[in-house]
């Protein structure tokens, strides 16, 4: 059983959880965080398990060198889960391609012992803030074998792509060599292999939450009537909501302030040379 707790200042992630190790119940606090200089000794271990993790799966992750995971750590580019007295647990990092257009969190592992905890849940959401803070208008994507991932993925807002949506950096393609599947995925063009692609776009993304905002706004409008009030001189008027909508509120802006001035006008149109065209309630609310 595990519980999350999240530390607003710092940003760190604790999971409390509950183990059985050898028929003996410790509790466990997991720290998710982003990776700094002082994390780079777990280096070693970390691609250490990502060999074996790919051997044991019979798919790849791109292999990486101690020395470019402790780049990553030094650029704070990577988010590491570690328990309270220092034992490493899990790891993702970020890389971008084609000058920033796309963004990958990759080489997600957790040690054996920590799995099926949430804290790749943790990694995973953790990692993909940081993408969005440090490139926010990146496409963000994936390619995995596992369904957790994808359910993960999913959950965050990305969707299955095809392999065209990818990017085409040719240093991305080349991480995949060291798959068990490379000969698929190059036997296919580059179209297809057995990993799933995934993406979030940030411009998409906005959209629907737009749409989806105007679509409740609308259909709260439909269930609720305009409300009636009157004003001082006894007369009603509907009042209706303008947030949101600046022409519209521009538009009744001018059209209020011509009923406020129709008298002042029609003692003013006396005095104007016949000649002069005026102005017409129509250019009024809608100049």
């Amino acid at each position: 059983m595990s519980r999350t707790l999240r530390s607003s200042a710092s940003g760190t992630v604790v999971i409390l959880f509950t183990t059985t190790f050898k028929k003996k119940l410790e509790n466990q606090k997991l720290i998710v965080r982003v990776a700094t200089a002082d994390d780079t000794h777990y280096a070693e271990t970390i691609t250490t398990e990502m060999e074996e993790s790919a051997k044991a799966r019979g798919t790849g992750i791109a292999k990486r060198s101690p020395a470019y995971l402790e780049q990553k750590m030094k650029e704070g580019k990577a988010v590491i889960a570690t328990t309270q007295d220092g034992t490493w647990v899990g790891f993702c990092y970020i890389e971008a391609w084609e000058h920033e257009k796309y963004v990958a969190n990759s080489g997600l592992i957790v040690a054996p012992a920590f799995r099926k905890t949430g804290v790749a849940t943790e990694i995973k959401k953790k990692i993909f803030k940081l993408s969005r803070e440090k490139y926010p208008a990146a496409k963000i994507f994936g390619l995995t074998t596992g369904l957790a991932v994808m359910k993960i993925n999913s959950d965050l807002g990305y969707e299955p792509v095809t392999y065209s949506e990818l990017t085409t950096d040719e240093e991305f393609w080349k991480g995949c060599q060291s798959c068990v599947n490379y000969e698929i995925l190059m036997s296919k063009g580059r179209k297809n292999c057995m990993c799933t692609a995934m993406l979030f776009d940030p411009a998409e993304a906005e959209a629907k939450i737009k749409a989806a905002e105007l679509a409740k706004a609308e259909a709260q409008a439909a269930k609720q009537p305009e409300p009636v009030h009157a004003d001082h001189e006894g007369v009603t008027h509907r009042h209706r909501e303008f947030k949101g909508n600046q022409k519209l509120f521009e538009r009744w802006l001018r059209f209020k302030q011509f009923v406020l001035l129709k008298s002042f006008r029609k003692k003013e149109a006396a005095s104007v040379d016949p000649s002069q065209k005026r102005r017409s309630l129509l250019g009024i609310f809608f100049w």
